[in-house]
């Protein structure tokens, strides 16, 4: 091109325009990706707000696909996988079908085998710090709704109660009791873990500590 005809681009912001605002118009950033939507979990509906399922950019040791997601909660087996997994490979039992690997046990108890099958095999496991089984109500596992500490415990009464009676069954007296229970951290230890039932309502509760 001539040059006479070429003109530098000079880009003039509008007068109200500042500051981070000039800095956006003169070079706009890149939008934020756009997940898909997780599949459905009956019984652990919210794996990202407890921390077992987060937003990554890496692909599924499964699949081999960036799906977007990622699994971070613990995964058991005999020949359990390097990489980590994406909760569609978990949702559909892919992954269970391929490594030989589970996500959680469960409790003894009156619950149906497909129910089992899917809190073991297709259902997003959560950290604890010892290993216990998934607990059933009403014939039926119970939903997780996260990791809980006193705060939050004393809005579910029925779910305390449960604690106590376990408490018991361990022969601790009432003092102690309530000292391990005032002491519950969801973010330390020990802490305390929700659930509720998928029949009744009834909130449950397990806590453990190292």
């Amino acid at each position: 091109m001539p040059g006479e005809l070429r003109a530098r681009a000079v880009v003039v912001p509008a007068a109200a325009l500042t500051g981070q605002a000039i800095e956006q118009v003169v070079r706009p950033r890149p939008e934020p990706r756009r997940r898909p939507m997780l599949p459905p979990f009956p019984y652990h509906p919210d794996p990202v707000a407890t921390g077992s399922v987060t937003a990554a950019d890496e692909p599924c040791a499964c699949c081999g696909r960036d799906q977007g997601w990622i699994y971070t909660g613990p995964v058991h087996g005999e020949d359990v996988p390097d990489g980590r997994l994406c909760p569609y490979c978990i949702a559909f039992g892919t992954a269970a079908e391929r490594f030989g690997v589970f996500f959680n046990d469960v409790e003894a108890g009156p619950m149906p085998d497909e129910a089992a099958r899917q809190i073991c095999e297709r259902t997003p496991g959560f950290a604890t710090w010892q290993d216990w089984g998934w607990p059933e109500h009403c014939g039926d596992g119970a939903v997780f709704l996260g990791a809980v500490g006193a705060k939050q415990l004393r809005s579910h009464p029925d779910a305390l109660d449960r604690l106590r009676r376990e408490c018991a069954g361990w022969g601790w007296a009432a003092g102690p009791t309530e000292e391990f229970l005032g002491a519950l951290d969801k973010d330390g230890q020990p802490t305390g873990y929700l659930f509720r039932c998928r029949v009744c309502g009834t909130h449950l509760a397990r806590a453990d500590f190292t």
